[in-house]
């Protein structure tokens, strides 16, 4: 198995939210896009990570073949979101090789995060790779890349305190919301969607002290079951802009691939609340909220992109951990591409192994047939399986000596030194004729009759 690894995305690192979301995937569609993305050229491998913060495929492919699948990818993704490749063109990236491999330790450590430490994106990562499994289109390659990827991430929580204090996303939009009040306790609190991100969002407020809590989803079903994991209030996605009039905070975080948060919505929204402050977290992507209800008095709009001042806050802290996570990374790439180049020589170690073997096989069953025979001695039969030993290694040298004879085999002949850990006997030194002194005779009779054995055997098949 020859292969390398690469990945090929957008980030929050390379593109604003407003470019990010042009290329976000629904839930309903990742498979599709699977099967696409495995038929693309040089594509032996693949599995998608689709985030608030990336879209990335990381894949593995033939050896040699990495820059190929990678401008391939480069050119599918925008096709399948139906944005023009120029237009994102600057923001995408493409590791490969040894690159490829960091960054996805680097994603899984969640060293490369919004967030820095953040717990989120290592459980992102493992649905990902299981939902890209349960497509088929995953393999040895990518599989072993993504085991060593989350026992790196548990080696940078557990040896570094990049943990300590660690933040995710949704608890940074709230922590900015708080910000902007001083506190939220006594504040009313609508959270929008009822996905992961909204969840977590609302565990957090309920830490920050809110006392109302209210969920609505288009889903009255999973509105109600969030309402009930958090002792809050569940209500009809009709009353929307009830809600909005109600709330203090609103965090919106759904799955709908237009704003639900309009401008003529929050036109109404802000006169029927007089223009009292209105403090809207959209950590959704695509964004829920149109950037144009900042416009109205009373509104303060933040996207995810905004989360990162409060980040940079954090970061500082943090960083002497990352160093640390980033030399755990480095060690764990470079035994990685260790095991990858392994993986090269496997086909002629499989090869080398069945092709001893068969010839101990039949020497074995010669040998066993001969010991059949009772009338032998126990001084003939231990010469048997001398002799049956000594033809087995006699066979196994012989296209080694003939390929090491040739003019040209210095190479060969170093190679098997290192392979055997051989250590030379130094050659007699010259007579005092200046010639080599007569070759001395095979020392044991047995290793001499295993190799006109072998002579025999061979000119018996060719008659």
């Amino acid at each position: 198995m020859s292969a390398e690894l690469f990945a090929v995305g957008i980030s929050w690192r390379t593109a604003p939210v407003a470019v990010r979301e042009k290329l976000a995937i629904p839930d309903d569609e990742v498979g599709a896009l699977l099967a696409a993305l495995a038929r693309a050229p040089g594509v032996r491998e693949v599995m998608l990570v689709s985030t608030c913060n990336r879209v990335e495929i990381y894949g593995a492919c033939p050896s040699g073949e990495s820059a190929q699948a990678a401008a391939a990818i480069r050119r599918l993704l925008p096709e399948r979101r139906g944005v023009a490749a120029a237009a994102v063109a600057d923001a995408l990236f493409a590791h490969l090789r040894g690159e490829a491999v960091r960054h996805v330790f680097r994603v899984a450590a969640a060293l490369d995060s919004l967030v820095v430490g953040e717990s989120q994106i290592l459980g992102q990562l493992k649905d990902a790779f299981a939902t890209a499994q349960r497509a088929g289109v995953t393999g040895p390659v990518l599989g072993r890349c993504l085991e060593r990827a989350f026992g790196v991430a548990k080696r940078v929580r557990a040896e570094t305190g990049i943990a300590r204090g660690s933040s995710n996303v949704a608890s940074v939009a709230v922590e900015l919301a708080a910000r902007v009040f001083g506190e939220l306790a006594g504040k009313r609190v609508l959270v929008v969607g009822a996905g992961k991100m909204s969840a977590l969002a609302a565990r957090h407020l309920r830490q920050a002290g809110v006392a109302e809590l209210v969920v609505t989803n288009r889903s009255p079903e999973r509105a109600a079951r969030l309402a009930a994991e958090l002792d809050a209030v569940a209500r009809p996605w009709e009353a929307l802009e009830e809600l909005l009039v109600a709330a203090d905070v609103v965090i919106s975080s759904t799955g709908a691939r237009t704003p639900i948060l309009t401008a003529p919505l929050f036109k109404k929204v802000a006169k029927r609340r007089r223009w009292r402050p209105i403090v809207v977290v959209d950590i959704a992507v695509p964004r829920d909220a149109d950037p144009a209800i900042g416009k109205q008095d009373g509104v303060y709009v933040f996207d995810i992109d905004d989360l990162e001042r409060v980040v940079a806050a954090n970061l500082a802290e943090r960083q002497k951990a990352a160093d640390a996570g980033e030399r755990i990374v480095a060690v764990e790439v470079g035994q990685f591409d260790g095991w990858l180049r392994a993986q090269k020589v496997v086909p002629t170690i499989r090869a080398l192994r069945e092709h001893f073997a068969r010839i101990a096989d039949a020497e074995v069953d010669k040998l066993v047939a001969q010991l059949a025979r009772k009338e032998l001695t126990a001084a003939e039969r231990e010469e048997a399986v001398r002799r049956s030993v000594q033809l087995v290694v006699a066979r196994l040298l012989h296209q080694p000596q003939m390929a090491l004879k040739a003019d040209d085999a210095a190479g060969l002949a170093a190679a098997v030194q290192r392979l055997f850990a051989l250590e030379l006997v130094a050659e007699p030194a010259p007579g005092a004729s200046g010639e080599l002194p007569a070759a001395e005779p095979v020392a044991d009779p047995r290793a001499a009759a295993a190799l006109i054995s072998l002579e025999d055997e061979r000119a018996a098949r060719r008659r």
